[in-house]
């Protein structure tokens, strides 16, 4: 494992990588930070896995100003090119497929193939539980064991929710690189007007839409959503699994990404009349 930084739009940003192998971009969620990935990412010890934090989260800098979807999406170009690689395969995650999806949009010949996970369109998503996104607006959970914990069933669902173990086990993860309270807050800002609703239908990589039926914050519709929308999508419903699923069931999501990963690759499918209806709407 290696851990870097570079400059982005004078910022200090923290960059790791693990392994040797095919490229597989990893994209976090909101405040999150590289550390996190941990426990999928040993399921890809045969990947080149290539990770950073965003500005405010982790050990990269917190910026002046909120950082858009797609000045993130930016990053990640950045990211790949201060490694070295032409394409990779990239998983976004939560925040993090808002991201991937603005990535596969602008540069989608960066994109090798895509996986969201967990993730939604932005403005024009339906909502989550009210509980959960009033959890979600603050980065106390990431500062405080005791409220993690507390709160870990109405804001994550899954397994997070029922197994006291799996909690406590996350714990450190999270605290060991909070991020700012700044930070955090520029995330939420820099995500607040974004949508994806008006390109999805012109992403062209073959596409993996997977997300827990028992998720508070981002209900199935979402993902059943994207997956319409994007023209060589799969979509893939995991029963019982929560928001943090891929960290919480590692070894199960880990296997069925990789079969995504590895599959032989499927014709484009032709856009229909009903694609077009769907553009539009």
């Amino acid at each position: 494992m290696r851990n870097e930084f570079f400059e982005w739009r004078h910022l200090r940003i923290h960059v790791q990588e693990r392994g040797e192998g095919e490229p597989l971009l990893l994209i976090n969620g909101l405040g999150a930070n590289t550390d996190m990935w941990g426990a999928l990412a040993a399921r890809f010890r045969d990947r080149r896995l290539l990770l950073f934090d965003a500005p405010g989260a982790g050990r990269s800098m917190t910026p002046a100003y909120p950082m858009t979807i797609p000045m993130l999406a930016e990053l990640a170009v950045a990211v790949l090119d201060n490694r070295g690689v032409d394409s990779a395969d990239v998983l976004g995650y939560s925040y993090g497929g808002a991201v991937a999806q603005q990535l596969a949009f602008n540069y989608p010949e960066r994109i090798r193939r895509l996986v969201l996970a967990a993730t939604n369109c932005g403005v024009g998503a339906m909502l989550g539980a009210a509980s959960a996104m009033m959890v979600l607006a603050t980065p106390f959970r990431y500062y405080s064991p005791t409220y993690f914990n507390r709160n870990a069933a109405a804001l994550y669902g899954g397994r997070t929710a029922r197994n006291t173990e799996v909690r406590h086990r996350m714990m450190n993860s999270r605290a060991k690189f909070p991020p700012s309270s700044l930070g955090y807050t520029l995330q939420i800002l820099g995500g607040a007007c974004w949508t994806s609703r008006h390109f999805l239908h012109q992403i062209e990589a073959e596409t993996l839409v997977i997300s827990g039926d028992d998720d508070p914050l981002i209900p199935v519709f979402n993902a059943e959503y994207l997956a319409r929308r994007i023209p060589r999508a799969t979509l893939d419903i995991v029963e019982r699994a929560g928001h943090l699923f891929l960290c919480d069931d590692a070894n199960h999501l880990g296997d069925r990404i990789r079969g995504f990963l590895e599959s032989d690759a499927s014709p484009p499918r032709p856009r229909s009349a009903i694609s077009s209806v769907l553009a539009a709407m």
